[in-house]
Protein backbone atom coordinates (compact mmCIF):
# COMPACT_ATOMS: atom_id res chain seq x y z
CA UNK A 1 0.00 0.00 0.00
CA UNK A 2 1.61 3.30 -0.65
CA UNK A 3 1.57 6.26 1.07
CA UNK A 4 -0.44 9.51 0.37
CA UNK A 5 2.53 11.29 -0.89
CA UNK A 6 3.67 7.99 -2.61
CA UNK A 7 0.43 7.71 -4.55
CA UNK A 8 0.28 11.80 -5.29
CA UNK A 9 3.91 11.61 -6.69
CA UNK A 10 2.92 8.67 -9.43
CA UNK A 11 0.22 10.33 -10.34
CA UNK A 12 1.90 13.46 -10.88
CA UNK A 13 5.09 11.67 -12.65
CA UNK A 14 2.24 9.16 -14.32
CA UNK A 15 0.08 12.28 -15.78
CA UNK A 16 2.95 14.64 -17.15
CA UNK A 17 4.54 11.46 -18.86
CA UNK A 18 0.93 11.18 -20.83
CA UNK A 19 0.84 14.41 -21.38
CA UNK A 20 4.21 15.54 -22.30
CA UNK A 21 6.25 12.67 -22.60
CA UNK A 22 8.48 13.52 -20.04
CA UNK A 23 8.95 13.44 -16.17
CA UNK A 24 9.02 16.60 -13.95
CA UNK A 25 12.17 17.46 -12.52
CA UNK A 26 13.18 16.58 -9.20
CA UNK A 27 12.38 20.76 -8.43
CA UNK A 28 8.80 20.09 -9.81
CA UNK A 29 8.10 17.24 -8.06
CA UNK A 30 9.02 18.52 -4.70
CA UNK A 31 7.25 21.94 -5.24
CA UNK A 32 4.12 20.09 -6.53
CA UNK A 33 4.02 17.64 -3.54
CA UNK A 34 4.77 20.57 -1.20
CA UNK A 35 8.38 19.18 0.09
CA UNK A 36 10.74 21.21 1.58
CA UNK A 37 13.42 19.53 -0.20
CA UNK A 38 14.61 17.22 -2.66
CA UNK A 39 15.86 15.09 -0.31
CA UNK A 40 12.30 13.80 0.48
CA UNK A 41 11.69 13.63 -3.42
CA UNK A 42 14.58 10.60 -3.57
CA UNK A 43 12.90 9.07 -0.76
CA UNK A 44 9.03 8.81 -2.86
CA UNK A 45 10.95 7.76 -5.98
CA UNK A 46 13.45 4.61 -4.34
CA UNK A 47 9.91 3.60 -2.71
CA UNK A 48 7.77 3.60 -5.71
CA UNK A 49 10.87 1.62 -7.25
CA UNK A 50 11.50 -0.61 -4.50
CA UNK A 51 7.29 -1.46 -4.94
CA UNK A 52 7.41 -2.07 -8.63
CA UNK A 53 5.40 0.97 -9.39
CA UNK A 54 8.08 2.87 -11.29
CA UNK A 55 11.93 2.33 -12.42
CA UNK A 56 14.78 4.87 -13.01
CA UNK A 57 15.56 4.94 -17.11
CA UNK A 58 20.08 4.57 -16.35
CA UNK A 59 22.27 6.78 -18.44
CA UNK A 60 19.27 9.81 -19.04
CA UNK A 61 18.49 12.73 -17.17
CA UNK A 62 15.05 13.10 -15.55
CA UNK A 63 14.22 9.79 -17.26
CA UNK A 64 11.43 7.42 -15.16
CA UNK A 65 8.90 5.12 -16.22
CA UNK A 66 5.67 4.48 -14.99
CA UNK A 67 5.51 0.64 -14.80
CA UNK A 68 1.80 0.13 -12.93
CA UNK A 69 -0.65 2.38 -11.39
CA UNK A 70 -2.75 1.36 -8.26
CA UNK A 71 -5.69 -0.75 -8.57
CA UNK A 72 -7.78 1.96 -7.01
CA UNK A 73 -7.17 5.71 -8.53
CA UNK A 74 -10.45 6.80 -8.48
CA UNK A 75 -9.64 9.53 -6.03
CA UNK A 76 -6.66 10.68 -8.06
CA UNK A 77 -8.54 13.55 -10.26
CA UNK A 78 -9.16 16.22 -8.00
CA UNK A 79 -5.99 15.47 -5.69
CA UNK A 80 -3.14 15.43 -8.48
CA UNK A 81 -4.84 18.75 -10.03
CA UNK A 82 -4.98 20.35 -6.28
CA UNK A 83 -1.14 19.65 -6.69
CA UNK A 84 -0.55 20.80 -9.86
CA UNK A 85 -1.93 23.97 -9.09
CA UNK A 86 0.46 24.51 -6.29
CA UNK A 87 2.95 23.85 -8.52
CA UNK A 88 2.27 26.38 -11.56
CA UNK A 89 1.13 28.91 -9.42
CA UNK A 90 4.28 29.11 -7.27
CA UNK A 91 7.29 28.41 -9.35
CA UNK A 92 6.56 28.39 -13.00
CA UNK A 93 3.27 30.75 -14.22
CA UNK A 94 4.46 34.22 -15.33
CA UNK A 95 0.67 34.30 -16.70
CA UNK A 96 -1.48 33.98 -13.58
CA UNK A 97 -4.20 35.96 -12.56
CA UNK A 98 -4.95 36.15 -9.27
CA UNK A 99 -8.16 37.43 -9.40
CA UNK A 100 -9.74 34.79 -11.78
CA UNK A 101 -7.14 32.13 -11.51
CA UNK A 102 -7.94 32.27 -16.02
CA UNK A 103 -5.53 33.00 -19.01
CA UNK A 104 -6.61 34.29 -22.04
CA UNK A 105 -4.83 32.55 -24.64
CA UNK A 106 -4.75 32.75 -28.59
CA UNK A 107 -6.90 30.77 -30.69
CA UNK A 108 -4.93 29.48 -33.83
CA UNK A 109 -8.01 28.08 -35.37
CA UNK A 110 -7.85 23.94 -36.49
CA UNK A 111 -4.90 22.55 -37.05
CA UNK A 112 -5.02 21.02 -40.71
CA UNK A 113 -2.99 19.59 -43.07
CA UNK A 114 -2.13 22.88 -45.62
CA UNK A 115 -1.34 25.76 -43.01
CA UNK A 116 1.54 26.69 -40.99
CA UNK A 117 0.00 27.37 -37.48
CA UNK A 118 0.73 31.00 -37.89
CA UNK A 119 -1.46 31.40 -40.40
CA UNK A 120 -3.99 30.06 -38.77
CA UNK A 121 -4.08 33.01 -36.08
CA UNK A 122 -6.92 35.61 -35.46
CA UNK A 123 -5.88 37.94 -33.46
CA UNK A 124 -9.72 38.72 -31.99
CA UNK A 125 -9.90 34.99 -30.95
CA UNK A 126 -8.74 33.91 -27.62
CA UNK A 127 -9.89 31.30 -25.18
CA UNK A 128 -9.58 30.99 -21.38
CA UNK A 129 -7.21 28.89 -19.88
CA UNK A 130 -7.22 27.67 -15.93
CA UNK A 131 -3.26 29.02 -14.92
CA UNK A 132 -2.72 25.87 -13.41
CA UNK A 133 -2.63 24.04 -16.75
CA UNK A 134 0.28 26.70 -18.11
CA UNK A 135 4.08 26.47 -17.57
CA UNK A 136 7.04 29.41 -17.86
CA UNK A 137 6.85 29.46 -21.37
CA UNK A 138 4.52 30.95 -24.17
CA UNK A 139 1.07 29.09 -24.98
CA UNK A 140 -1.37 28.90 -27.46
CA UNK A 141 -4.57 26.95 -27.79
CA UNK A 142 -5.81 25.11 -31.73
CA UNK A 143 -8.80 23.06 -32.24
CA UNK A 144 -8.15 19.24 -33.04
CA UNK A 145 -9.61 18.52 -36.73
CA UNK A 146 -10.06 14.86 -36.87
CA UNK A 147 -9.19 11.12 -35.19
CA UNK A 148 -6.08 10.75 -35.37
CA UNK A 149 -4.82 10.68 -31.78
CA UNK A 150 -7.79 9.13 -30.40
CA UNK A 151 -6.01 6.49 -28.61
CA UNK A 152 -4.41 9.25 -26.52
CA UNK A 153 -6.99 10.87 -25.23
CA UNK A 154 -7.30 13.27 -27.79
CA UNK A 155 -10.88 13.74 -29.61
CA UNK A 156 -12.32 15.66 -32.72
CA UNK A 157 -12.94 18.76 -31.38
CA UNK A 158 -10.97 19.26 -28.29
CA UNK A 159 -9.20 22.56 -28.07
CA UNK A 160 -5.63 21.69 -27.00
CA UNK A 161 -3.40 23.62 -24.85
CA UNK A 162 0.21 24.03 -26.66
CA UNK A 163 3.48 25.73 -25.09
CA UNK A 164 5.49 27.22 -27.73
CA UNK A 165 8.83 25.81 -28.65
CA UNK A 166 11.17 24.06 -31.19
CA UNK A 167 12.35 21.06 -29.69
CA UNK A 168 10.97 18.51 -27.88
CA UNK A 169 12.07 15.16 -26.36
CA UNK A 170 11.33 11.74 -28.05
CA UNK A 171 7.82 11.25 -27.19
CA UNK A 172 6.03 14.14 -26.75
CA UNK A 173 3.21 15.04 -28.47
CA UNK A 174 3.83 17.90 -30.54
CA UNK A 175 2.78 20.73 -33.07
CA UNK A 176 5.23 19.54 -36.56
CA UNK A 177 5.12 21.71 -39.23
CA UNK A 178 6.22 19.57 -42.26
CA UNK A 179 8.09 20.59 -45.09
CA UNK A 180 6.95 24.93 -44.47
CA UNK A 181 3.19 23.62 -45.83
CA UNK A 182 1.76 21.11 -43.75
CA UNK A 183 0.78 21.28 -39.70
CA UNK A 184 -0.09 18.06 -37.80
CA UNK A 185 -0.65 16.89 -33.95
CA UNK A 186 1.16 13.65 -33.24
CA UNK A 187 3.57 11.96 -31.15
CA UNK A 188 7.27 12.37 -31.86
CA UNK A 189 9.94 9.24 -31.71
CA UNK A 190 13.69 9.58 -32.90
CA UNK A 191 14.84 7.13 -34.77
CA UNK A 192 18.39 7.60 -35.10
CA UNK A 193 18.89 10.26 -37.81
CA UNK A 194 14.98 10.61 -38.71
CA UNK A 195 12.17 11.84 -36.86
CA UNK A 196 8.88 9.34 -36.85
CA UNK A 197 5.50 11.33 -36.30
CA UNK A 198 3.46 8.69 -34.36
CA UNK A 199 -0.61 8.79 -34.69
CA UNK A 200 -2.46 7.50 -31.70
CA UNK A 201 -4.88 5.10 -33.87
CA UNK A 202 -4.29 1.78 -35.89
CA UNK A 203 -6.37 3.46 -38.81
CA UNK A 204 -3.05 5.90 -39.24
CA UNK A 205 0.31 5.13 -39.98
CA UNK A 206 3.44 6.20 -38.92
CA UNK A 207 5.15 8.55 -40.89
CA UNK A 208 9.22 9.46 -41.12
CA UNK A 209 11.00 12.04 -42.02
CA UNK A 210 14.92 13.31 -42.50
CA UNK A 211 15.38 16.17 -40.00
CA UNK A 212 15.31 18.95 -42.18
CA UNK A 213 11.60 18.86 -43.07
CA UNK A 214 10.35 19.01 -39.78
CA UNK A 215 10.01 21.90 -37.78
CA UNK A 216 8.71 21.72 -33.81
CA UNK A 217 6.23 24.44 -33.53
CA UNK A 218 5.11 23.26 -29.81
CA UNK A 219 4.15 20.71 -27.63
CA UNK A 220 1.21 19.46 -25.73
CA UNK A 221 0.47 20.41 -22.15
CA UNK A 222 -3.16 20.32 -21.39
CA UNK A 223 -6.79 19.40 -23.47
CA UNK A 224 -10.16 21.41 -23.26
CA UNK A 225 -12.98 19.55 -23.56
CA UNK A 226 -16.98 20.41 -23.64
CA UNK A 227 -19.23 17.86 -23.15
Amino acid sequence: MLTKKQYQLLMFIDSRLKVVGISPSFEEMKVALNLKSKSGIHRLITGLEERGFIRRLPYRARALEVLKLPENTSNFGQDVVTQLNVFSEAKFNKHYTTETGVVDLPLYGKIAAGTPVEALRDPSQTIGVPAFMLGKGEHYTLEIDGESMIDAGINDGDTVVIERCDVAESGAIVVALVDQTEVTLKRLRRKGASIALEPANKNYDTRIFGPDRVDIQGRLVGLLRRY
